[in-house]
């Protein structure tokens, strides 16, 4: 594994040298500083791409003695896993589970099926208004369907017959295929733009890639990049791992302006160690606003209006975990008060609106919260990090975008409760909207939003009085904190791909596809930003956001926000006046509710 690691890196080294102005450009520096002897007829200046290329295909054949005689190959063929099966290990561990899709269409069957799985302790993959997947074991399903209404003995289909093989295929493959690309497709390989190009010929976006190549990868932007680029550390994990992320941004330096906080946007991944397309994906969008900047001048003009803060596994002990022993790992890897069942979900270890108790006294549930608000290490760190930067370093968060799979989702806070709607849902809707819409245009895939509370609360198309059984607690989410607690005014978790089919186990065929939906979503929310809607009153969204939340729910530090200067005040009270001018002009009605308020109720 560790030589694998190390040759990923080498092709990965050598893909980006590709880059125009790197060292790829010269050929005979490239080839005097690679560690082995390069033919000469290789060395052709005036095709340096052409050059690199040949070099990196070499390297693969090899090493991996893969014929060089191109054979035809179904698309999704793998010509090492197609012939191979599992090793013992894995068959041990997951030969005999299976992934059950149910259908619910009552409260009652909702209620049961929440019920049963949570007595046997069952993994439920996902869920949404529609569907519930659970992973199991084939000699449990008799006891689940035994806890179930006869309405759901035959409501549920398979969605994997062998969990241990799909499991197994999605580990990258020790050999690569060669995917032969045109000369045209050559030179367009790290062309970016507002759509970024064809790239599935990029080795690191090819497969999934363990930590032990991320890392080095990163450092590889920062040196490569170092106008833009620099690796800055979240925190501390619980077994002593950094968590490492790339801050991208542009400071102007001649602007007359006086400076104020610097507008920063945080883009998360890898909260749940298996959710590997989230981690792949953070890392595409990463590189692809860098590569581009310079190149278009509606990313160059994000990079310098906001800070990004790329962080690819807020999870990386779990991370790791599922690279060497167990792929399906959700939590992170710290002890509990059971020796034998490790973990807290980080995504429920979070101050605000923490809702643990449900699950306190099981800590092998895979949705432990922990003993109490922030028993999740990383949580921990994260939440210090973002508090310390608003108070010691001048930023301002605007934006957090939390990637996860799977169901194709854009979700908007509450995820605690869907009784309590957040002041800013108007605004939430709208720019959510157009996340899903600038999604749907890459590649056709279709993205449903709504809050991160409905996925099973309510039922489409049934009354919103009712109260559905929640599948797992959605309270203490990251999502919450940095809407409520930072007052980050536009606060998403986007699950990514696929619907089911695959699940945590999505080919690595997915990685490019979602990666560039993810990218085109990521730029249309910077624009969103820079057209000013919605940033201009965060001190008044604070305080809304703060009334409306009930006061059992509030962290100490959300009690009392800091008081504004006198010159915030002054321009909050003129822009507010504005916006209420604009109202009297529009409705004879008196001013009751503040102008956030209205513009929904007007809508």
């Amino acid at each position: 594994m560790r030589f694998i690691n190390q040759l990923s890196v080498t092709a990965v080294w050598i893909s980006i040298c590709l880059i125009p102005g790197h060292v790829g450009a010269n050929p005979q520096r490239f080839s005097a500083s690679l560690p082995f002897q390069v033919p000469q007829h290789f060395i052709q200046p005036h095709d340096s791409r052409r050059l690199v290329t040949k070099l990196r295909d070499s390297l693969i054949h090899k090493i991996w003695k893969v014929p060089n005689g191109r054979q035809p190959q179904h698309p999704d063929s793998n010509p090492l896993l197609s012939i191979s099966r599992p090793p013992s290990k894995l068959l041990a561990r997951y030969g005999g589970d299976v992934v059950l899709r149910f259908t619910i269409q009552s409260i009652d069957e909702a209620r049961a099926l929440s019920d049963a799985a949570q007595v046997l302790f069952l993994d439920v993959w996902e869920f949404n208004t529609e569907w519930v997947d659970i992973r199991l074991s084939k000699d449990v399903v008799p006891s689940l369907l035994g806890l179930l209404p006869p309405s759901l003995q035959h409501a549920h289909t398979p969605l994997m017959h062998d969990l241990a093989q799909s499991i197994y295929e999605s580990y990258p493959s020790p050999a690569f295929a060669d995917p032969s690309p045109s000369s045209h497709q050559e030179s367009r390989i790290f062309s970016h733009s507002i759509r970024p190009s064809t790239d599935e010929t990029n080795i690191f976006f090819r497969e999934y890639q363990p930590l032990s190549v991320i890392l080095p990868w990163m450092r590889l932007l920062e040196s490569l990049f170092p106008t833009h680029v620099r690796m800055i550390n979240i925190g501390i994990s619980y077994e002593g791992r950094d968590i490492p992320a790339l801050r991208v941004g542009v400071h102007p330096t001649n602007s007359e302006k006086p400076l104020g906080p610097r507008k920063t946007i945080v883009i998360a991944g890898g909260s749940h160690a298996r959710e590997w397309i989230s981690t792949s994906t953070v890392n595409y969008v990463a590189y692809s606003l860098i590569t581009a900047y310079g190149k278009s001048k509606a990313t160059t003009k994000l990079l310098e209006e906001f800070d990004w803060i790329f962080i690819p596994s807020l999870n990386p002990d779990g991370y790791v975990y599922t690279w060497e022993n167990d792929r399906l790992w959700r939590k992170n890897r710290q002890q509990t008060n059971l020796r034998f069942c490790k973990g807290v979900d980080l995504d429920r270890a979070y101050e605000f609106a923490w809702d643990g108790e449900n699950t306190k006294s099981n800590p092998c549930s895979e949705s432990f919260a922990g003993e109490g608000p922030f028993a999740g290490v990383e949580s921990l760190r994260f939440a210090s990090w973002a508090k310390n930067e608003t108070e010691s370093n001048n930023v301002s968060f605007v934006g957090f975008l939390d990637f996860h799979s799977y169901s194709q989702q854009v979700l908007y806070p509450y995820s605690f409760s869907c009784v309590s709607a957040p002041p800013s849902l108007e605004n939430l809707e709208e720019l959510g909207l157009g996340l899903a819409k600038a999604i749907r245009q890459t590649n056709g895939e279709s993205y449903g939003v709504t809050s991160a509370c409905e996925g099973s609360v309510t039922a489409k198309g049934r009354k919103v009085e009712e109260e559905w059984p929640r599948m797992e607690t959605g309270g203490g989410s990251a999502l919450d904190w940095f809407y409520h607690e930072m007052h980050v005014r536009y606060a998403y978790q986007i699950k990514l791909r696929d619907s089911g089919s695959y699940g945590f186990l999505l080919p690595s065929k997915n990685i490019v596809p979602t990666g560039k939906e993810a990218y085109n979503a990521v730029v249309y929310f910077g624009q969103y930003l820079v057209g000013n809607k919605g940033i201009e009153l965060e001190d008044e969204f604070a305080a809304l956001v703060t009334d409306k939340v009930p006061a059992h729910c509030r962290s100490k530090s959300a009690m009392s926000i800091a008081d504004s200067s006198p010159e915030q005040e002054r321009a909050l009270k003129d822009n507010t006046e504005q916006v209420r001018e604009a109202d009297r002009q529009q409705i004879d009605e008196p001013i009751e509710l503040d102008w956030e308020l209205r513009r929904r109720r007007r809508r």
